[in-house]
């Protein structure tokens, strides 16, 4: 256009190489972790991260705390199942593309559902998802014919045509198209980021009101991002259908959006890269975590209260504020006292987890007799030497932790102070 003028931001070597590592990790990581149970769990990790950037898009992006998400992923899952079997019974569709309909799917759904659910913001919204995917979870068990009963639904990856021999059958292969598609829609959603609607959904979770001021609809650019979040649900809902070869009601259950939410929390939703880390931590904790101990879901819940009151910017905001620090050089300052929170908080964990594995053992293996075994160390539910010693080491280590705590803050405090006083020098310079 005459007149017009064109600004091309300069190639940003750094992010190009974040970039790079990150495809360099999807690519290498099947070769390093070669077990059947590893590239599954690596499977399901690039699934996650899907499902919680798009949780992201709207929680740390939007200020839309959803408590419905999962109907979007489960959708897009339900969606998919169909479609694969319908690909059995002769539908010309490459499975790699089963993802995309699941999206797709998702997709509808939201337009549907989201104009009534982003009418409102804040608590409303929230208690207008929680009611959302309550309905649509009853749902999943009134319409057998769709969503398959108690049963659920199942089908058979390994169909349709195999171009290059590609049956997806072996877990390898489905692993490779499972991080192709991590890897697209991580971008994607980055880029989303970028955009003009990216930056008035910030807007509209920052200051509603002056974003009304100067003309915008609200409403319009949360149900927007609401849809584009939906979109990347249902392609996530696609590859655990794939991946899983079922698809039950659980998916559109309450518990695995609040499981969303929890990850995303943890990871840390003010930072793009920390659902990320809320995603594998999702999937460590469901596979791992729950073969060690029946009281896993009792040491999420205590994790989740500690991070809310010690660090409510979570994993991603605790990695950026010590990197700042260590770009001014303080990080060695810090180190001793890490390693104090680190011992003290083990020695809670560690006590504090004896008790509770004594009280499930009373309360679910009784029969077994009163001893047990925790991490090497055998313990006796009937004897009150246990008891007392899980107790006292815990309330020993309770203030120790406390001690090391206000020690640890003081210095941090003093850091930032430090480093506040070199910015102002440095800018004055």
């Amino acid at each position: 256009m005459p007149g017009a003028s064109f600004r091309f931001k300069p190639f940003n070597l750094g992010r190009a190489v974040i970039w790079g590592l990150f495809a360099l990790v999807l690519l290498l990581a099947p070769l390093l972790f070669t077990s059947s149970l590893s590239q599954t769990m690596l499977s399901q990790m690039g699934i996650a991260i899907i499902v919680c950037l798009s949780y992201n898009m709207l929680l740390g992006q939007g200020g839309m705390l959803s408590f419905g998400h999962a109907v979007y992923s489960g959708m897009g899952s339900f969606l998919a199942i169909h479609t694969l079997n319908a690909v059995t019974g002769g539908l010309p569709l490459p499975v790699s593309l089963i993802p995309v309909v699941g999206g797709l799917a998702g997709m509808a759904v939201a337009v549907l559902l989201g104009w009534v659910t982003t009418k409102k913001s804040a608590t409303t919204f929230a208690m207008i998802t929680l009611g959302v995917g309550e309905l649509v979870w009853a749902m999943s068990l009134m319409f057998p014919e769709f969503f398959g009963g108690e049963g659920g639904v199942s089908g058979n990856r390994v169909t349709g045509a195999k171009p290059l021999g590609i049956s997806y059958g072996p877990q390898i292969q489905l692993y490779y198209l499972i991080a192709i598609y991590t890897f697209v829609c991580t971008g994607l959603m980055f880029a989303f980021t970028l955009t003009p609607l990216g930056r008035m959904l910030n807007a509209v979770r920052d200051n509603p009101e002056r974003v009304e001021f100067v003309g915008y609809d609200t409403q319009k650019v949360r149900y927007l991002a609401f849809i584009i979040a939906a979109f990347f649900a249902g392609i996530s809902g696609g590859l655990a259908a794939l991946n899983f070869e079922i698809v039950t009601s659980e998916v559109v259950s309450g518990a695995r959006s609040g499981a969303y939410l929890l990850f995303t929390f943890l990871g840390g939703a003010t930072f793009f890269f920390g659902p990320i880390i809320g995603a594998i931590l999702m999937v460590l904790a469901f596979v791992l975590l729950s073969e060690l101990t029946k009281a896993w879901l009792l040491y999420l819940g205590f994790v989740f209260l500690l991070m809310i009151i010690y660090a409510p910017g979570g994993v991603a905001a605790l990695i950026m504020m010590n990197l700042r620090v260590a770009m001014f050089g303080h990080l060695r300052r810090l180190w001793v006292g890490y390693v104090g929170l680190g011992l003290t908080a083990l020695v809670v964990l560690l006590s504090g987890g004896a008790m509770i594995e004594m009280i499930y053992h009373v309360q679910l293996n009784v029969a077994t007799g009163p001893e047990l075994t925790f991490l090497g160390i055998r313990l006796n539910a009937a004897s009150a030497d246990s008891w007392f010693g899980s107790a006292f080491v815990m309330l020993t280590g309770i203030g120790l932790f406390e001690l090391c705590r206000r020690q640890f803050l003081q210095n941090w405090s003093d850091i930032q102070q430090n480093i506040e006083d070199e910015v102002q020098r440095r800018g004055g310079q």
